[in-house]
């Protein structure tokens, strides 16, 4: 049986494809309707009108546009741009993807004109540009709220420099520390996510676009112009490597799932001091929600959308590299994926990023509570640090003061109530002296080696992020 050859395409028809013409046949809609990724990356238009404009400059320059032709082409890219933005685009059936959407647009505007701008270009090589150029607003934008985060943590921190609260481990009351150096804690791991965004940003920043479809780019494109153009450090060494990398986008999931699971923790603590059985803080109305049977209920649902999020952001992570995993060398059609997952992971940590910086800055502290909860088990550690400036060897120490526990709680009084005479039963390095070692306040401020909860290493903890806060805002 003869086939007839295919119809012709016409420039502006209603049925635009960037191939099809080896096709005798129209895909099929079940293939179509799967086949379509515009719905999530029309978010890229104008990530890929940037990189089509420096490409018509890059044929220009390796002598396959002339400067009028160029010139018409940057302009009527800059028009499309203007009808994203007032959001009068018009999708079509047959729009594959947003690549397919600008250059349909363009060919209408364009004539043939438009259809020479892909000329060595691949959708391969199109995309993970567009997803580069995206990924770089996107850190710059993640880093943002990251800082204000950590501005909001260190306006409370120093607002409230000297309140003791528990600290805990094992959500067991440990030693006294600072409200500021608890706080912190957080700041801290958030500065880490910063560091890792940074370093992502550096790493990924190589172009990958004059890779073709995965044989390189024969017309003379000048890749190091093009990464210049761009913006970005240097160009990607193997073009088959490029086209089907991905990593970048597993870096930055992985990124997004650090910083969900570190305001995750955040919330944790968060709703447990937020609880009546603490009352450590309290969150503002702005940020809590009542229940729909029990009228005196003030719940953290924000903090708890949190610590949910978080774990929608990590099953991204896996998701893309599940994906990943299956694929052969070079691009694939699975890596369409990676979009769904990156611009989830982000929107719902930007969202999270959000409701954090509102709780934190709104939160109130409940200084009397805090202060009231200390209790005097809590000197346990101190008391073993008095024994060993007294010479006594610290597993020794630590014996003495559990034999000095136990008697308390058999009598059900303090640690501080047990007379002297039977604390140098246990201990004959007890003294007198060992009534100065009750006083929370004066205990905390001798853990003052870097990274301790005394107010001066306190400080030096809001001098660091300080400096970490300007660096971003001086980046951003």
């Amino acid at each position: 049986m003869t086939q007839k050859p295919p119809a012709k395409q016409e420039s502006g028809s209603s049925s635009y494809q960037l191939w099809g013409g080896r096709f005798c046949e129209q895909p099929h809609e079940a293939l179509q309707d799967l086949n379509i990724s515009l719905p999530y990356d029309a978010r890229l238009y104008a990530d890929d009108l940037d990189g089509s404009k420096a490409y018509a400059e890059a044929l220009m320059r390796a002598g396959h546009l002339n400067a009028a032709e160029c010139d018409k082409l940057v302009k009527n890219l800059e028009l499309i741009r203007y009808d994203w933005v007032e959001r009068l685009i018009k999708f079509e059936a047959s729009d594959e993807d947003v690549h397919t959407v600008n250059e349909r647009l363009l060919v209408q505007l364009t004539g043939d004109l438009g259809q020479r701008l892909h000329t060595g270009r691949s959708r391969n090589d199109q995309v993970v540009t567009d997803m580069k150029l995206w990924l770089r607003k996107a850190i710059r934008e993640t880093l943002g709220r990251l800082r204000q985060l950590i501005e909001a943590i260190v306006r409370q921190a120093e607002a409230h420099l000297g309140i003791l609260m528990p600290g805990y481990t094992h959500l067991q009351r440990a030693q006294p520390v600072q409200f500021s150096h608890w706080l912190l804690s957080h700041a801290f791991a958030l500065r880490e996510d910063c560091q890792r965004l940074t370093e992502l940003r550096d790493r990924s920043n190589v172009l990958p676009l004059g890779s073709g479809a995965l044989a390189g780019n024969p017309l003379g494109i000048d890749r190091v112009w093009l990464a210049e153009r761009l913006g970005f450090a240097g160009v990607t060494g193997n073009s088959m490597h490029a086209v089907g990398d991905r990593d970048f986008v597993v870096d930055f999931i992985y990124c997004c799932s650090m910083v969900s699971l570190h305001l995750s923790r955040l919330a944790e603590d968060l709703i447990i001091y937020s609880t009546k059985e603490f009352d450590f803080i309290k969150i503002a109305d702005s940020f809590s929600s009542g229940s729909s049977l029990m009228p005196q209920k003030r719940n953290p649902d924000g903090l708890e959308l949190i610590r949910g999020i978080s774990g929608l952001i990590t099953s991204n992570l896996t998701g893309i590299m599940m994906t990943i995993k299956g694929t052969p060398s070079t691009y694939n059609k699975d890596l369409q994926f990676d979009k769904q997952y990156c611009f989830q992971a982000y929107d719902k940590l930007t969202q999270s990023l959000n409701i954090a910086v509102g709780v934190v800055e709104t939160m109130q502290v409940q200084r009397h509570q805090m202060e009231s909860a200390l209790s005097s088990d809590m000197l346990a550690t101190d008391w073993a640090y008095y024994l060993v400036r007294k010479g006594v060897p610290f597993r020794q120490a630590h014996h003495h003061i559990g034999c000095v526990v136990a008697l308390a709680e058999q009598r059900g009084v303090d640690i501080t109530e047990v007379p002297l005479g039977e604390l140098q039963q246990i201990c004959s390095d007890f003294g007198a002296d060992i009534a100065s070692v009750a006083d929370y306040g004066h205990n905390v401020q001798q853990y003052d080696a870097i990274g301790g909860t005394s107010t001066a290493s306190i400080v030096e903890q809001l001098r660091l992020l300080k400096n970490l806060i300007k660096e971003l805002r001086q980046e951003s």
